[in-house]
């Protein structure tokens, strides 16, 4: 099982960027997907989140800026970002629950980070 993610880059500030993570193998279930944002020095820190029932969580830097959703049906989780700020700048890692096929339980899974660049 691996996590692709795609759709960082550069924007100015005001602009959008929409990210997104597939989860890929043999999958049985996927709980919940989100994304993460780290800076240099300091922790990975939640952006959003989104478990299988349709429940979210937002940091409240991106609330009302920040929209997350799924694809179950493709085992994809989306980050739309609008109204990006020179704040947002980071590294944007995918993270995902994920119980692989023949296994009782899960595990959490981490994509390469995908750069994201705001500039003012």
């Amino acid at each position: 099982v691996q996590l692709q993610a795609s759709g960082g880059g550069l924007v100015q500030a005001g602009g959008c960027l929409r990210l997104s993570c597939a989860a890929l193998g043999s999958i049985f279930s996927i709980n919940v997907m989100g994304w993460y944002r780290q800076v240099p020095g300091k922790q990975r820190e939640l952006v959003a989140s989104l478990n299988n029932e349709g429940g979210t969580n937002y940091a409240d830097s991106v609330k009302g800026r920040f929209t997350i959703s799924r694809d179950n049906a493709k085992n994809t989780v989306y980050l739309q970002m609008n109204s990006l700020k020179p704040e947002d700048t980071g590294v944007f890692y995918c993270n995902a629950w994920i119980t692989e096929r023949g296994r009782l339980r899960g595990m959490a899974y981490w994509g390469e980070g995908t750069q994201v660049t705001v500039s003012s």
